[in-house]
């Protein structure tokens, strides 16, 4: 009798799909994955309807002026400055512990924990961009802004309680950020010239 060829059995892979999907939402369970977190920034509350022009101006002392040019250039109220110098620039600005006419007005304020406090609640931190500046001098900027302000706090939380800022329980931390908040408004990217 002759021998026919044998069929070799197919493998029924009809569970295949069912497996690689308990796989793939293993996987993301079991993964931790980064989130990115942005750069956090407070927007303006929408203006009064019955609000009046003249209450939204805001006297230069109070405002710091940054600007990023399209070189990468950091100017700093007209003045340029590298931008290892700007963290200590903002610090000055926002704390103006001497109470120096030329920089933010000190108003007392009553804050939890602290009483009485000369703040500078008025104080702006306007920065704007040339739309052709690099996105890395951009974050560098960003970085110094907010480290000044860490740093303030930081400063302050350890006078107070020989602890940082970010070991402080919720109440003290907000009281920390009425004697410093935190007011860095970005103006839109403008497009001075062309990088050649």
């Amino acid at each position: 009798m002759a021998k026919g060829k044998r069929k070799v059995p197919d493998i029924n892979s009809s569970s295949t799909a069912d497996i690689a999907f308990l796989l793939l939402i293993f996987f993301l369970i079991t993964t931790s994955m980064d989130t990115d977190r942005g750069l956090a920034r407070r927007l303006p509350p929408p203006p009064e309807p019955n609000q009046k022009e003249n209450e939204d101006k805001i006297k230069q002392r109070n405002v710091l002026q940054v600007f990023l040019n399209m070189y990468d250039q950091l100017m700093v109220n007209g003045e340029i400055i590298n931008v290892n110098q700007l963290r200590d620039k903002a610090k000055e600005f926002i704390a103006n512990k001497m109470n120096d006419e030329t920089l933010p007005e000190r108003i007392t304020k009553e804050v939890e924990f602290f009483g009485p406090v000369q703040v500078t609640e008025k104080h702006v931190v306007s920065l704007q961009n040339d739309r052709s500046s690099s996105y890395e001098a951009y974050i560098n900027v960003q970085n110094e802004l907010v480290a000044a302000y860490n740093e303030l706090r930081d400063e302050i939380a350890n006078e107070k309680w020989g602890k940082s800022y970010n070991e402080l329980e919720d109440e003290q931390k907000k009281a920390v950020r009425e004697v410093y908040p935190q007011k860095i408004s970005e103006a839109e990217p403008k497009k001075y010239g062309e990088k050649k």
